[in-house]
């Protein structure tokens, strides 16, 4: 019997963390909207004032096809700077504190709820992410 009950436990346990995730996509979705007026992503994505942010985590800042970066961002990815879950939040948190002299014309997404949807929306976007060894 104390197995079952740590069996359902525990499948209720992972359902809560598929239903968290789930709700953390769509508040992110939700919260792209915000991102929308310069940036497009989607399988028919174009640049536009902004590079396209298909596949952004693991990709090095200032690459994407097609897209003139500011100086500071190439050479920020010239310097080794790759779009993680930590350096896309903190960059969306104030992208002029972050990376002084980029293009980037938001002024920052304060809330740090909207910044962990964000990125998990931008994580079912980005499908071939494997996160940094730590």
């Amino acid at each position: 019997m104390k197995s079952f009950v740590f069996a359902v436990a525990a499948l209720c346990a992972g359902m809560t963390g598929a239903v968290a995730q789930e709700t953390a996509v769509e508040a992110g979705e939700a919260a792209f909207r915000r991102c929308q007026a310069c940036h497009r992503v989607g399988e028919d994505a174009a640049n536009t004032i902004g590079p396209v942010l298909n596949d952004v985590l693991g990709r090095v800042a200032g690459t994407y096809p097609n897209y003139v970066y500011s100086p500071v961002m190439v050479e920020a990815g010239r310097n080794g700077l790759v779009w993680t879950v930590e350096t896309l939040s903190q960059f969306v948190a104030s992208p002029k504190k972050f990376l002084p002299g980029n293009k980037m014309a938001l002024a920052g997404m304060r809330n740090a709820e909207d910044r962990r949807n964000l990125v998990a929306y931008m994580r079912t976007l980005s499908p071939g992410y494997v996160p940094p060894a730590k």
